[in-house]
């Protein structure tokens, strides 16, 4: 199973972009993030035709998730994070693919910082962690993937000095991403290049792309008994490549199934 994750920065205006990695990569599972576009903007009919269904949770002109399952249908588990009824953006997605439990995630930038946008992007992670705790010692296999806003460590970044007052990289951002790691998720592209600089982020100023001057922000962690069958993991650096691309190139995981035991992966939610 090939899981992958996509800031795809507005679905309707990159869906030739999106359909084209989907025909060339077809991943298994693809979570979605920015959609930015509400519910009824999603382009259900193109992304079936393309051999997907999909889940999504949509919000105009901001956010929004989704999650697709190649040749099936997700199984809806949760449309919200845990922890705060009154919070409406659409920032989180939970389902079952394949006995797969699947998270898919757009955590929030929090810029500018301090103030109340860092604030909520703390909070936010906050209530993360406590929901990932729920999942991780799970005997059923779980994932959490997408858009982190979160830089891990200074060797994920082409240059950390101009980027120091970012909320991508404050200590309390890198502590919240360390705490979480320490529920025991394995950070998939890390473990399968340890000492590689890989980006998922470039983004349109200065010719960053152009420069391989990346970021990687965009992470797939799944909970021990997945990462157990974990026998890849890298970036679809391509996609950044094309015209009127994204600002995020693909990122992906991909798992033998077979590795685990047949009774703990089947299709109930």
């Amino acid at each position: 199973m090939k899981i992958a994750t996509f800031n795809v920065n507005g679905i309707r205006t990159r869906l030739p972009q999106l359909l084209r990695w989907l025909e060339r990569e077809q991943p298994d599972v693809a979570c979605l993030q920015e959609l930015k576009a509400a519910d009824d903007g999603f382009p259900h009919g193109e992304i079936r035709a393309a051999g997907y269904g999909a889940l999504w949770k949509g919000q105009r002109a901001w956010n929004g998730v989704a999650i697709l399952a190649r040749g099936g249908e997700p199984s809806e588990r949760r449309r919200a994070l845990p922890g705060d009824d009154t919070d409406e953006q659409g920032r989180y997605l939970e389902a079952t693919v394949q006995g797969v439990v699947v998270a898919c995630l757009y955590l929030p930038n929090g810029n500018p910082q301090p103030g109340p946008k860092f604030d909520y992007k703390l909070a936010w992670f906050e209530r993360l962690i406590a929901h990932a705790a729920t999942l991780v010692a799970s005997p059923q296999p779980a994932i959490l993937c997408g858009d982190f806003n979160v830089v891990p460590t200074d060797a994920d970044i082409y240059d950390p000095r101009s980027w120091r007052k970012d909320a991508l990289l404050q200590p309390a951002t890198r502590e919240c991403w360390q705490r979480l790691l320490a529920q025991g998720w394995t950070d998939a592209i890390r473990q399968q290049h340890p000492d590689q600089r890989i980006y998922t982020f470039w983004d349109f100023f200065r010719q960053h792309w152009q420069r391989d001057a990346g970021l990687r922000i965009d992470h797939l962690l799944p909970n021990p008994r997945l990462a157990a069958a974990l026998i890849g993991a890298g970036v679809d650096r391509w996609v950044r490549g094309e015209p009127h691309a994204s600002d995020h190139a693909p990122a992906w995981a991909r798992f033998d199934l077979a590795m685990l035991k047949p009774s703990r992966v089947g299709n109930s939610p």
